[in-house]
């Protein structure tokens, strides 16, 4: 089968498609497993830092990256609930950017009428996250204010479409006009310009403050954040795509009494399967009722190495999809 191969720590540039052994029937998640025919595979930043070995799991190599993809059942236990034919997209942890791949039974969702495989290979990673961001780790309720950094992304626009879907008034911060369309067009109510005047631009929006901000970009945006927060208001940190890992002073913490959360879904989740269901169950029904990734870019698996350059050079608008041929 063919596949997305990283054999060395040099960037995106490494990349290779090329023959592989097809996986074997245990995973390293553990439980009952299920087999795929991979019709479409999400690529995420993760996915980008593993290609110069700076992400926290990175496989011994040569290995096949992919933490989710979307297909068709192939091979399945009788207990696991799923049937040869089925639809589904899963959580593969790694592999899932192959022609077939294999993914623990209780990490594998039915892929709901209406929606396309690149929509399935762009929900697991971003949208649970969003949600265990917004309303697990920031305690999210209708009616409240939430700041997202990177809203055109891939994550940033599911941050955005989640938080809009849960009743909140979104203000999506971005580097561009043509990324603020792209958030709008993901449900955002405001859009801000990245530039030196972002803040004093969400304070003319929100005067009295903000109860959520949603970051992850990292950088020298953080003290700013924590001014716009108002009083018990909280500091989701998701990542740092910006490359910089920000020092957050305690002292105004206090004075504020405001909360700086980690949101770390994959950590989360890896140690805990009911936890995970319990998530992906909550973004289903938001699926139902027509919430949507925003797939920006539908990469043929012979452009690999263009879908991460996306990511790397931070043009990528909503999450960048690597398409297999069937």
């Amino acid at each position: 089968m063919r596949a997305v191969v990283i054999s060395e720590h040099s960037g995106p540039a490494s990349i290779t498609i090329r023959d592989v052994e097809e996986p074997g029937s245990t995973h390293e998640l553990g439980g009952p497993v299920v087999a795929l025919d991979v019709h479409a595979a999400g690529v995420s930043f993760p996915e980008l830092l593993q290609t110069r070995g700076l992400y926290q799991h990175s496989p011994e190599l040569p290995f096949v990256p992919g933490l989710e993809a979307a297909g068709v059942i192939r091979e399945a236990p009788p207990d696991s609930g799923f049937a040869v034919g089925d639809r589904v997209m899963a959580f593969t942890n790694v592999g899932g950017q192959a022609e077939i791949a294999i993914a623990p039974a209780a990490m594998t969702f039915v892929l709901p009428d209406g929606m396309d495989f690149a929509e399935g290979a762009a929900t697991i990673l971003n949208m649970h996250t969003a949600y265990f961001a917004l309303a697990m780790r920031g305690r999210l309720q209708s009616g409240e204010t939430v700041v997202v950094h990177g809203a055109a992304g891939g994550l940033g626009s599911c941050l955005v479409s989640i938080a809009a879907a849960l009743g909140a008034q979104v203000i999506a911060v971005v580097s561009t006009e043509h990324k603020a369309d792209f958030a709008r067009g993901a449900g955002a109510h405001h859009t801000v310009l990245a530039d030196d005047h972002w803040a004093a631009s969400v304070r003319e929006i929100a005067p009295g403050g903000v109860d959520i901000i949603c970051d992850p970009v990292g950088g020298d945006r953080t003290t700013d954040s924590l001014r716009l927060l108002r009083t018990q208001g909280r500091y989701v940190v998701l990542g740092f795509t910006a490359g910089d890992i920000p020092q957050v002073r305690v002292n105004r913490l206090l004075l504020n009494n405001l909360d700086v959360v980690g949101a770390g879904w994959g950590a989360f989740v890896r140690q805990d399967p009911v936890a995970f269901r319990a998530i992906g169950d909550a973004v289903g029904q938001l699926l139902e009722q027509g919430v949507r990734p925003k797939v920006g870019h539908q990469v043929p698996l012979d452009g690999a190495i263009t879908a991460y350059e996306l990511l790397e050079s931070r043009q990528a608008l909503g999450k960048v999809v690597l398409e297999f041929p069937r």
